[in-house]
């Protein structure tokens, strides 16, 4: 199991590096008692596998001291559940900003104490945590699309530019476009399998029907393109912090064409090692 345990400075930006990992399928929690952590690694530990990255996050609300931190973190090591350690921070001026904006109440203010003061104490609080830690980030100067490609970068293991779930989806127009879609291509200029009494009661998913649909030069122009399109397209949309992409694949039932040209898409961006799921909304209708 991957566990990183995220912490740092309040305003400093751990819940959105929380919210940006859970995009990238870590289950992640927010807040937790650092007593309560041993207990849910081992419940996590006991999934076999069905959680395998996991992020705890955890800041001054959750600690009694700091030494409370550690000493919960041997223990889990001992558990055999290794961990990391990721401190998020940022410039004071930076935090002090931050709170006025959004007119939160900093965990730690008090009556008589100024906010840059707060901040100053926590800071000394936490020193031993950022000392232990193994990734430091700091938010001062960063974008969210530039906190979600550092992070990228950091988990994705070296497969940061192929970090983007894609979904291929075929459908047909008659029943309406697709409400989730982010590109949509329209393929019903290519001949139709449909008017073919041998292809007419098969789908884009049997050979046959491939077969027909990539033997005509315009369908074989149009899909050398779409690949193009789509390799140009996709390092652009993940260096953007785009995580989820929906290409849809549209003919007039959404049986033959659109079926074809999806699975043939979805075969050439997996054998790019993309994460492609290929799913065809109207196939079974009509």
């Amino acid at each position: 199991m991957e566990l990183i345990i995220i912490s740092g400075l309040s305003g400093a930006g751990k819940s959105r590096a929380s919210a940006i990992l859970e995009d990238m399928d870590f289950y992640c929690v927010d807040n937790m008692p650092v007593s309560m952590m041993p207990k849910f690694a081992e419940l996590c530990l006991a999934t076999g596998g069905r959680y395998e990255r996991v992020a705890l996050v955890t800041d001054v609300r959750a600690l009694k001291t700091v030494n409370e931190l550690f000493v919960t973190l041997d223990e889990m090591r001992e558990m055999g559940c290794e961990y990391r350690i990721m401190f998020i921070e940022a410039e004071v001026d930076t935090i002090v900003k931050r709170y006025k904006e959004n007119r939160r109440r900093h965990p730690l203010g008090m009556a008589g104490r100024g906010l840059e003061d707060t901040v100053k104490k926590e800071i000394e609080m936490l020193t031993p945590i950022r000392e232990a830690a193994n990734d430091i980030i700091d938010t001062t100067e960063l974008t969210l699309n530039k906190l979600q490609n550092r992070l990228s970068k950091r988990f994705f293991s070296g497969q940061q530019d192929k970090a983007i779930n894609i979904n291929i989806k075929s459908f047909g127009y008659k029943y309406g476009l697709p409400i989730d879609a982010d590109l949509v291509f329209d393929v019903r200029f290519m001949p139709n399998p449909f008017y073919v009494p041998t292809l007419q009661g098969k789908t884009g998913l049997d050979a046959p029907v491939r077969e027909f649909v990539f033997d005509h030069t315009q369908s074989n122009e149009f899909f050398k393109s779409l690949c193009n399109m789509m390799d140009f397209l996709l390092p652009y949309y993940i260096e953007e912090g785009k995580h989820y992409l929906v290409v849809c694949i549209g003919c007039t039932g959404g049986k033959h064409r659109s079926v074809a040209i999806a699975e043939a898409l979805a075969e050439h961006l997996g054998e790019q090692e993309y994460q492609v799921d290929c799913t065809h909304r109207d196939v079974e209708k009509g």
